[in-house]
C-alpha cells in the first residue's frame, strides 16, 4: 500500500502561480509512475500530467501543456507540480497518484491505470 500526501493547494488570483507536492510513502525497491490528476465540481476527474519512475518522461494534458510541468526529487518519493498562468478553470481538487511499474520509463495518463491515491488538495484560482 502507497501512502500519498498532497500539499500546496491554495487560492490565487488568475496568472498567478502555485507548487503542489505529493510525498509519497513506498517501498525502497519499487518504482512508481506518479501522475496529477483534477476534478472540478460536476465534472469527471481528469488526467493533468504525470511523470516516469526515471523522470526522464512526462505526458500533458492539452490544456495545461506550456504552463504546467511536473519533476521529481532525487529520491523519486516526491512529484512536485509548477502551475504557471493559472486560469480560473484551473479550479479543481488536484490528486496525485501512483502506479507501480516494472519499466522506469513509463507512464500512464488514465486515472484507471492508478491504484493509489491521494485525498487531494484545493486549488482554487479567482479571476
Amino acid at each position: 500500500q502507497v501512502q500519498l500526501v498532497e500539499s500546496g493547494g491554495g487560492l490565487v488570483q488568475a496568472w498567478g502561480s502555485l507548487t503542489l507536492s505529493c510525498a509519497a510513502s513506498v517501498r525502497a525497491s519499487s518504482m512508481y509512475v506518479m501522475g496529477w490528476f483534477r476534478q472540478a465540481p460536476g465534472n469527471e476527474r481528469e488526467f493533468v500530467e504525470v511523470i516516469s519512475w526515471s523522470g526522464g518522461r512526462t505526458n500533458y494534458a492539452d490544456s495545461v501543456e506550456g504552463r504546467f510541468s511536473v519533476s521529481r526529487d532525487s529520491a523519486q518519493n516526491t512529484a512536485i507540480m509548477l502551475m504557471n498562468s493559472l486560469k480560473p478553470e484551473d479550479t479543481a481538487v488536484y490528486y496525485c497518484a501512483a502506479h507501480q511499474t516494472a519499466y522506469s520509463s513509463h507512464y500512464y495518463s488514465t486515472k484507471t491505470a492508478y491504484e493509489n491515491w491521494g485525498q487531494g488538495t484545493q486549488v482554487t484560482v479567482s479571476s
